[in-house]
């Protein structure tokens, strides 16, 4: 066996359709609230979009340009076209993304179904140089 995980994870993922991740991803960016509705506290919503990682941690599993917190992954430097720092999302294994992006008030959604790591898919890789040129746009 090798080393044991820095961390306990929940590396299975959410499991969604578009519609949904896109409610979701709503309510956290309006800071709990979906509509009309408070659907989590304001704090809840800055807990699991704050980094909750030690250096250590972070660093193996990591490295310095993402965080970790409760269930979401939270840019800490920018390193591509598309980390904002703040910015927080989700990166699945079968090329799933979503991200929400405070700053730019964006929020963007890619669902494809291959296994490869959405960091070295080129598909990922135009998906959000696209979306945040848009803002430009």
């Amino acid at each position: 066996m090798g080393p044991r995980p820095a961390f306990p994870d929940g590396a299975a993922g959410p499991v969604s359709t578009a519609d949904d991740q896109l409610a979701f991803a709503r309510m956290l960016l309006g800071k709990g609230r979906y509509g009309t509705e408070r659907i989590l506290s304001r704090r809840s919503v800055e807990l699991m979009t704050t980094g909750q990682l030690t250096p250590a941690q972070r660093a193996r599993e990591f490295g310095d340009a993402r965080d970790w917190d409760f269930g979401v992954s939270v840019v800490t430097r920018r390193d591509t076209l598309s980390a904002t720092p703040g910015a927080y999302g989700w990166d699945g294994g079968y090329g799933t993304s979503w991200q929400s992006d405070p700053a730019e008030d964006l929020i963007a959604i890619l669902m494809t179904q291959r296994l490869q790591y959405p960091a070295h898919n080129p598909v990922y890789q135009d998906f959000w140089t696209c979306a945040y040129q848009s803002l430009d746009r």
